[in-house]
């Protein structure tokens, strides 16, 4: 019998982020503050790739995350549940600077999870009557009308982890789980800052939230700068 060693996924930030260029649509893990891969972010805004299509769940607020695309003008289309806590975003929104796709939260988890399963879409009743649903193909199912609802895919994921091996097998830290693994499952290429990187076997099976399998590089952080401060233990 024998043993395929796993590839050591293990990546410097700048040759990781390189792969991102004009373009690209990218998903960005995160609720807020946790679970935001602030770093990537970071490098992605020293590296400047234009005309991004960006997918979170928020705009973060001002001064943080994805503020930084938004003031370094490297935003083309936002896909968001909510904007309400960044002015430069609405600000951009006003102005026609930027498009802004707006999905109800539930929804847009789903999307991304659909398209992480290899399905085309689904059929949801919610939004029917307002904004969110105009637009959109109508369906009958069992007397009910619904729309559907796309797969939301990306090119790249950027997502914070607690814990990695060189191979990409992921732990979250509580609510910082949110959209991360949805997300590395929904993208062409997953790209991963972890908080510290441990040996082949020091995660235990049952502990494991993502499988490296959907991890492309991972990034080992030194530390945690002052804006993940609310997610310090």
């Amino acid at each position: 019998m024998f043993l395929v060693p796993l590839p050591d996924k293990r990546s410097k930030i700048g040759e990781a982020i390189s792969q991102i260029g004009d373009g690209a649509s990218v998903m960005l893990g995160g609720f807020g503050v946790p679970g935001t891969p602030f770093c990537l972010i970071r490098e992605l805004v020293r590296q400047g790739p234009r005309n991004l299509t960006v997918i979170k769940n928020d705009a973060n607020e001002a001064g943080m995350g994805v503020d930084w695309l938004l003031e370094n003008g490297q935003v083309a289309k936002l896909i968001t549940s909510h904007i309400g806590l960044n002015p430069t975003a609405m600000r951009l929104m006003n102005e026609a600077a930027i498009e802004i796709e707006f999905v109800p939260q539930g929804i847009l988890a789903e999307r991304i999870r659909v398209a992480g399963a290899g399905m085309m879409g689904f059929i949801s009743d919610i939004g029917l009557g307002i904004a969110v649903a105009e637009g959109k193909q109508r369906v009958e199912v069992a007397g009910k009308t619904g729309v559907v609802e796309t797969a939301l895919r990306a090119d790249f994921a950027l997502i914070h982890a607690n814990k990695a091996d060189a191979f990409g097998n992921l732990t979250f830290s509580a609510a910082a789980r949110n959209f991360n693994p949805l997300m590395a499952m929904a993208a062409g290429r997953t790209i991963v800052e972890a908080e510290s990187i441990v040996a082949f076997g020091a995660l235990e099976p049952e502990n494991v939230h993502l499988t490296g399998a959907f991890v492309d590089a991972v990034v080992e952080l030194n530390e945690l700068p002052e804006v993940y401060g609310v997610v310090k233990r």
